[in-house]
């Protein structure tokens, strides 16, 4: 528990910036202490100032006393649990906790370990280096967009071969037909400023698989800068995975209608 709370402790952010990280959460009772261990661990030996809003959806695992417990380790000023009465989706749980960050930039990932918080510190180094408005992880690329030093190769781990072909074909389909100049538009391990995320959320109207692709769409029709850092995807370690026909559908449907839309 020490360990915890000298990571925990307050610190003026190395570079000036407050980084608020949006973990929403459904039956992540198992993952919770150990994605804020290493996203506390990650801020820390960064020397940068931090603090996790946990948006859980009425989890009837228990997820919402262990986020409770870790804010008593941490902190309630670094661990901000802010629930909801139920299952309300993605975008909506994004909305709802942007109303709590203090932070200058916001985070957004999965709390399943799909995004190892190892990562952040690059997203950070290529936001600083090319003063950009969002940095989105890339499963896809071997490069980071613009141009930055010492970056592994992106890739995906735990997924059979179905499933990477639909994800394959998924951004193959969305660069086609929309250009949005991004190698990984379903991605969901993001930097933003603030205003920027504020902006642009506010004008999505998808759910689901689609909100992250209208994401990236709307932000460069708006003129956002946007950089791209490679990771390794991980398949969710506790739970299930959520994708299935429906969602293949209405990623589709998606698609079309942002090409008629935007």
């Amino acid at each position: 528990m020490s360990l915890a709370i000298d990571m925990a402790t307050s610190q003026r952010s190395s570079n000036g910036h407050k980084y608020s990280v949006i973990l929403p959460t459904y039956n992540e009772r198992k993952n919770l202490p150990v994605i804020i261990w290493l996203l506390a661990r990650t801020f820390t030996e960064n020397n940068l100032d931090w603090e996790i809003i946990v948006v859980d959806d009425a989890s009837p695992d228990g997820t919402q006393d262990i986020a409770r417990q870790l804010a008593g380790v941490y902190g309630e000023d670094k661990i901000v649990l802010k629930p909801r009465a139920g299952k309300l989706g993605l975008g909506t749980a994004y909305i709802h906790g942007l109303n709590f960050c203090t932070g200058d930039f916001v985070i957004i990932m999965d709390a399943d370990f799909s995004h190892h918080p190892k990562f952040i510190p690059q997203f950070i180094k290529l936001q600083q280096t090319h003063d950009l408005d969002i940095v989105t992880g890339t499963r896809y690329s071997n490069q980071p967009r613009p141009y930055l030093s010492n970056c592994e190769p992106g890739g995906v781990h735990g997924w059979d071969l179905k499933r990477k072909l639909v994800s394959r074909g998924a951004n193959f389909l969305a660069d086609t037909v929309l250009n949005p100049r991004v190698s990984d538009l379903t991605g969901s391990f993001r930097l933003y400023r603030l205003p920027v995320l504020r902006h642009i959320i506010t004008l999505t109207q998808s759910r689901g698989y689609v909100f992250q692709m209208e994401m990236m769409v709307r932000a460069r029709a708006l003129g956002y800068s946007v950089g791209e850092v490679p990771i390794t995807f991980v398949d969710r370690i506790f739970g299930e995975s959520k994708l299935g026909a429906d969602e293949i559908v209405g990623y589709a449907k998606g698609v079309w209608a942002l090409f008629t839309g935007i």
